[in-house]
């Protein structure tokens, strides 16, 4: 396998840190490396992922990631992550994160060794 540009290394390495039960949304990621911005971090989870705890880099919604919905809530309900049930006018009745209760501000939890970009 050909080596991972830098960035894409960072990137990963943050979302390997995010604790379970705890998710980061992709500008979140962005913010902590001090550089780039929530598409970067997208595209990166999109190419290189799948090695990391993909599932617990989101969107700012809350809204589980499309085409992979039933087995990001599968990761989900087994970590304990908190959920906001879906109304039933909801495509599919797939709940959304609780952004405000799951959402890790890469501090709390983390750790000794890891510091966020400042």
């Amino acid at each position: 396998m050909s080596e991972l540009p830098e960035y894409a290394e960072r990137v990963l390495a943050v979302a390997e840190r995010i604790p379970p039960g705890r998710v980061m949304t992709y500008g979140d990621v962005a913010e902590w490396l001090g550089e780039g911005g929530p598409r970067q971090v997208g595209r990166v989870m999109a190419l290189y992922g799948a090695a990391v705890p993909w599932w617990r880099v989101v969107r700012a919604d809350g809204v589980l990631l499309p085409g992979h919905e039933l087995r990001a809530l599968d990761h989900y309900r087994r970590e304990g992550t908190p959920l906001r049930q879906a109304g039933p006018a909801t495509e599919g009745h797939v709940p959304r994160l609780a952004m405000t209760r799951a959402r890790w501000d890469g501090t709390e939890d983390a750790p000794a060794d890891v510091t966020p970009h400042t």
